[in-house]
Formats: C-alpha cells, structure tokens, sequence
C-alpha cells in the first residue's frame, strides 16, 4: 500500500527527517511515535503531500506519490487532522457529506446513492442518530468520530491520522481507536500514548529527532533499553490483560528536596 525508501525532510537549515525507511500493507494500523519534535507529523505531511521529501522516494500502490494528481490522491488517501477548522453551522450529515467532494465534479448534485454511503459511515461511527444535529453540539469523541465518518466517505485505501486521541477522555480514546483498527482499510497514525500504541497497532515507527530508532511490532520496538534512551526516563514494561503496558519512572534525583 505504502512504501518509504530512504525518505529525507530538509527544511531550510534543520534536518526534519534523515533515511526513513518502511512498508505499509493494505489493511495494517501502523502506529508513529517518539518524543516531541521527533519529526512525526512531518512524517504524516509527507504521504498526504503538503510537504515534498528533499531526498528518497514515497509510493502508494506501488507508484510513485509525486504521480498522483491531486483528485486521485484525494480519493485514495483520506486524513483525521488533530486540529480542525469550526464548523458550527454544519449537521453532523452535513460534515461526513464533505467526504464525497473528491468524486464530484463542480454543482454536481449528490445522488440517493451519495446519501446512502454518508449514511452508512455514519451508522458505521456510531452517529446515525445525530445525523440532523449541529456540529457544535457533539462531545469531542463524537466529532473525533464525525472526522473519521467524513474520511470513510471519501472511500480511501489509505487513511492518516495525526494524535486522533488527542483531548480525548479515556473511554473516548478507546472507543475512536478501536473503531479504526476495525475500518478494514491500512491506517497510518501518530500516537503520543504507547499503551495505546501497543494496544492497536499491528506495527510501530519509533522517531527520535528525526531518525528511524527501530520499526516493527510492538514487542520489537517496546523495550526498555530502547525506550528509556530516546525519552530519556527510566522505562519499565509488563504484560496486562495480554497486552503491553510501558510504565515511565521520574528521573533519578542527585538528593532530596528539604522540607
């Protein structure tokens, strides 16, 4: 679905990103993570081409990202921004109905069938009840959720998301994440949580200022020696419910505050 051969991000003079390399198959949640500043939303800008690599090469199905033309990108790669614009004045139909804007042509009118598949997306979200209510009304799990209905829309092999939990209650943090780990299609999130990240990726990215540290399943890349040198704490990990769980500790302190 997505490759990345020795991908490189100059901005000006600072090194964004240096030889990232990974493959995305189709249907696979491959989660990014890494300390603030490691480059992963640069990452992300990348595939979803707001920002051109200064040096390797980035194919999606099996061709070459700089081939695509605009509408054919817009219907192949869907994004879940972690900031939106307002859209108070807006149903929640109304939102998911954006995603059928890259297959359309301009004044064309949407079919039975373009209000079926908004329908389904929104049922799919869990929202066909709130389908007639405003947008400013929704809780943020609803329109975290409303965001990835409007993605479903626009019918992507490849959807991208950037901290999707982020903001998130914790029950809202699970639900958006397993309800994306279910959507069938390949997934390419940034993740601040790692027991998140361990929980619904089927592979993680570890950045460090800019560098591939590791990539592979989360066993591979979740362990302590590794983690402890690139978020500089000391890292402890263990299994919960058949999961990975990773504990950071406070620094080790040189002597003790008086009283």
């Amino acid at each position: 679905m997505l490759k990345l051969s020795a991908v490189s991000l100059q901005l000006s003079d600072t090194r964004v990103l240096q030889d990232i390399n990974f493959a995305l198959q189709d249907g696979e949640f491959i989660g990014i993570i890494g300390p603030n500043g490691a480059g992963k939303t640069s990452l992300l800008r990348l595939v979803q081409r707001t920002l051109a690599p200064s040096a390797g090469q980035i194919t999606l199905q099996h061709k070459a990202l700089d081939n695509y033309t605009a509408t054919e990108l817009a219907r192949t790669v869907a994004v879940v921004n972690q900031t939106t614009l307002p859209l108070f004045a807006l149903t929640a139909e109304q939102v998911a109905a954006m995603g059928l804007l890259p297959h359309k042509s301009w004044f064309e009118q949407n079919t039975s069938h373009d209000i079926a598949i908004v329908s389904r997306a929104l049922a799919k979200v869990g929202l066909a009840a709130k389908a007639g209510q405003q947008v400013d009304t929704l809780s943020g799990g609803e329109l975290q959720r409303l965001f990835i209905a409007r993605a479903l829309v626009q019918q992507p092999r490849l959807l991208l998301l950037d901290e999707p939990t982020n903001h998130l209650d914790v029950k809202y943090q699970h639900q958006v994440l397993q309800l994306t780990q279910q959507l069938g299609v390949a997934v390419l999130a940034c993740l601040h949580d790692l027991n998140l990240a361990a929980w619904y990726c089927d592979k993680l990215l570890l950045l460090d200022q800019g560098r591939q540290v590791i990539f592979g399943s989360p066993q591979q890349v979740l362990q302590p020696d590794i983690l402890q040198r690139v978020f500089d704490l000391p890292c402890q990990i263990h299994q919960q419910h058949g999961q990975l769980q990773v504990s950071f500790m406070p620094p080790a302190q040189s002597g003790k505050v008086a009283s």
